[in-house]
């Protein structure tokens, strides 16, 4: 179907909800520098693609993907039922050629393209899709938590013919036409969706995308294949047809230097978590860094309020002011990246610029706890009533970053009377602990291209890793938001809910999360995603 009128088809109900997302996301800009210095020409068939990436993948399945690291594996396998323009946020057709949504934003119908095929050669159907969203839910929280956090109040699909799929909901769920063009819910095989949860995670996953699975050895690499006869692309995709490579092979290479060094001497072709000081070694060996900001969630600390003096409400309203964002952009990580001035980032779908409230005042700081009671001691860390203004914060390496943050943010709260240890912990050792509650901080981000992402971040009925119990006006505006069929008062609604997260004292923002990716001289058509997440459909290499 003509790109044209598949908009149009989707005008007349005007699903507010999804163009609050191409709205917002247009006025915030997507531009990045990914295509700066590549080869030119025509692209050429053909070759492999050496990827090192920084941390192993944790799972074969897009439904159960959750970092980065291992989204760029995933996302290749599967196509999804709309794609979001990374520029303009405008939603665009995939494996769906159309959709409409009613005005209570509680039913979706898609009208899927002719002739898609999963790589095990069965048709893509209607009944495919509402078996994929069945399986999610089947799934549950645990093993899929944001695939399942997009589908809240799921209460069925109807394939209405063989092409045409109705996804139903209890109550009204506005972000939903944008989650369906997220990794997450990409579109896999009848046989797949009937796996264990624990089988998905093998590499025998089978989708209808670009590349298919041709090994996987967990915590080791992957390698993918091209895809033939591939004729269905995102009408995002630069180029339409089968992909330019034959091959992508992904291995781990924890090691920031050693990603570097061996993009500069060939071995590898595109690395992971370019590090600023990597920068000159990777440009000197005629390679380049591309820079993508990330949407959704900021880095930053999230505050079980449960958990010793993290209950005081004055406590974590001081450990704001008490962190220099600025000097941990600029002593950590450079230009390319910005500070959190909000619980959004700035690229994100109804981001509202509170840095007046989320600014350095280490005085201040000291006044609200001062304030509070909360007294130094001779160590020069405060206490109350005899405990220690002390917390920890658990960790995982998933940004080559986290470490140096964290140990200077430790010096800047030392600084006001605050003792925070550090916990670094394996990605399986952080999920253990982030599920059972068993946590002071949790220090993280969370990437999507959707202002929803709060309500997938706080509210009670989702992860709610703060712990907490009911609280207005939050709980109402993470709901409304999702009522919301109007873009601008969507966009009303999610500003409001990031100063009642701010008023809660529920997540302490640090830095704006930027992808950088270190790509060899010979390599063209590395593209971000919407979700800052790689697309290498439109990748070649100059040979």
């Amino acid at each position: 179907m003509n790109h044209s009128l598949a908009a149009r088809a989707t005008r007349p109900l005007a699903f507010a909800g999804a163009l609050a997302a191409t709205l917002t996301l247009a006025a915030c800009g997507g531009a990045s520098t990914e295509n700066s210095g590549e080869p030119a020409g025509p692209p050429q068939a053909g070759g492999t693609l050496r990827y090192g990436l920084s941390l192993a993948p944790t799972c074969s399945d897009p439904a159960q993907s959750a970092t980065n690291q291992t989204i760029y594996v995933t996302r290749q396998i599967v196509d999804s039922l709309v794609d979001q323009d990374p520029d303009t946020g405008e939603l665009k057709p995939w494996l769906a050629d159309s959709w409409t949504v009613s005005p209570d934003a509680k039913s979706f119908t898609f009208h899927l393209k002719d002739g898609v095929t999963f790589s095990d050669g069965t048709p893509l159907t209607a009944d495919s899709v509402r078996k994929n969203f069945d399986s999610i839910v089947a799934l549950g929280g645990v093993k899929a938590p944001l695939a399942a956090s997009y589908l809240a109040g799921y209460t069925g699909s109807t394939a209405t013919d063989p092409r045409t799929v109705r996804v139903d909901f209890s109550t009204p769920n506005a972000q939903f036409l944008q989650a369906t063009s997220t990794p997450q819910l990409g579109i896999q095989s009848d046989a797949t969706v009937a796996a264990s949860a624990d089988d998905r995670c093998l590499g025998a996953n089978i989708g209808s995308g670009p590349f298919t699975y041709a090994e996987w050895k967990q915590n080791t690499s992957a390698t993918l294949t091209k895809r033939p006869g591939y004729a269905w692309g995102s009408a995002v995709f630069a180029t339409q047809g089968e992909a330019h490579l034959d091959r992508i092979v992904f291995t781990v290479v924890p090691e920031s230097g050693v990603r570097t060094g061996s993009l500069a001497s060939g071995q590898l072709d595109a690395v992971s978590d370019a590090l600023p000081q990597d920068i000159p070694q990777i440009e000197a060996g005629g390679g380049r860094v591309q820079f993508t900001a990330n949407p959704g969630v900021p880095f930053g600390l999230q505050v079980n309020v449960t958990r010793g003096p993290l209950r005081d409400p004055a406590v974590r309203a001081a450990l704001v002011p008490a962190i220099n964002r600025k000097e941990l952009v600029d002593t950590v990580l450079g230009p390319q990246f910005t500070v959190a001035t909000s619980v959004l980032a700035s690229k994100t779908p109804g981001y509202v610029d509170l840095s007046s409230r989320v600014k350095y005042d280490p005085d201040a700081a000291k006044k609200l706890l001062d304030q509070a009671g909360w007294a130094p001691g001779a160590d020069g860390i405060r206490v109350k009533d005899g405990q220690r203004l002390a917390a920890g914060v658990i960790f995982t390496p998933v940004f080559a970053g986290n470490q140096a943050i964290l140990e200077l943010t430790q010096q800047q709260l030392r600084a006001v009377g605050f003792d925070l240890r550090l916990e670094p912990l394996s990605v399986a050792e952080s999920n253990v602990r982030q599920n059972a509650k068993d946590f002071d901080f949790d220090y993280y981000n969370s990437t999507r291209a959707d202002g929803d992402i709060l309500r997938t971040t706080f509210a009670l009925d989702q992860r709610n890793l703060n712990a907490r119990g009911p609280a207005e006006p939050l709980d109402s505006l993470l709901s409304q938001q999702l009522s919301a069929t109007d873009p601008a008062a969507r966009s009303r609604i999610i500003g409001d809910a990031q100063s009642a997260v701010l008023d809660q004292g529920l997540w302490i923002p640090t830095i704006e999360l930027s992808q950088a990716i270190g790509v060899g001289k010979n390599v063209a058509g590395v593209k971000f995603e919407a979700s800052a997440r790689l697309q290498f459909h439109d990748t070649w290499l100059r040979r």
